[in-house]
């Protein structure tokens, strides 16, 4: 397989938009009612700025802070409701623990698939640049990977449909709004999604401690998908098998790895730096 002869499976020639027209699905634990809160001051600016449905924000009473103010001038003229709310009621409303003041009531955010993401890499005219998180369980770490992932140009995050974070207030919170422009996809099978990817001419790099090149020695130009280990196993074993390449990042220090969303952060900048520099 050529690296640089990546030919999807169908022609897109429609205009791409991530969310439009599709159900979520949600782990049934997470599915409480069919409104889902933003929390903090970044996540709720972004949802306003990319048009989520909003139904309303709580604001909280008496507070005179710049920004919370811009939140709620923006927002009535988006024909949202605002109401002014005492703090206790935010605490109480809060799954973040730190809401900065405001909360806003919208619809559920929809994933996408797979196709979906590639069709958005053909449609920009780019290399596939794909970050699938295997079974990362703490929902500030994919928040913050997911963060990166926006920052860097990646066209979209796989994440597992079991034993994994999915997008909650307090993954919406960390990626500081990035949730509102990133695809993310929901898959029931990992490998079977990373299967499908490579049959579409992706290649697949997994980071790995013991991994078979560092960072620095690895080509990352073609159409690709960076695997993310879970934060105490790494991947999973047939996830590792179906792996093209395993990287290492170089470690100089006493500490032996790095934290999962630190690790993506290092290698997603350095596929930017050989992409774009």
């Amino acid at each position: 397989m050529n690296k640089n002869n990546f030919k999807p499976r169908k022609k897109i020639e429609r205009h791409f938009d991530p969310y439009k027209g599709r159900e979520r699905e949600d782990m049934p634990e997470e599915r409480e009612d069919d409104k889902q809160a933003i929390e903090g001051r970044n996540a709720v600016i972004e949802a306003l700025r990319a048009g989520r449905a909003i139904d309303k924000i709580f604001i909280a009473k008496g507070e005179t802070d710049a920004a919370l103010g811009h939140i709620a001038s923006k927002a009535r003229s988006a024909g949202t409701v605002v109401v002014e709310a005492d703090r206790r009621k935010l605490d109480y409303m809060s799954r973040t623990g730190a809401h900065q003041g405001v909360i806003a009531l919208a619809s559920v955010k929809s994933y996408v698939s797979v196709d979906d993401i590639l069709a958005l890499a053909q449609e920009k005219g780019e290399a596939p640049f794909i970050i699938i998180c295997d079974e990362i369980s703490d929902h500030h770490n994919l928040g913050a990977i997911i963060r990166t992932a926006e920052c860097a140009g990646a066209h979209g995050v796989i994440i597992p449909k079991r034993r994994s974070a999915g997008i909650t207030a307090i993954t919406e919170k960390t990626s500081a709004g990035a949730v509102e422009y990133m695809p993310v996809a929901r898959v029931p099978n990992i490998t079977a999604a990373i299967k499908d990817l490579k049959k579409q001419g992706v290649w697949i790099y997994g980071t790995a401690a013991d991994g078979d090149t560092t960072l620095w020695q690895t080509d990352f130009k073609g159409p690709l998908a960076l695997i993310i280990g879970s934060e105490g196993d790494g991947m999973g074993r047939l996830v590792s098998e179906n792996c093209d390449f395993k990287i290492s990042i170089p470690m100089f220090g006493k500490i032996s790895s790095l934290n999962a969303s630190a690790s993506a952060a290092v290698v997603m900048y350095e596929i930017v730096r050989q992409r774009r520099g």
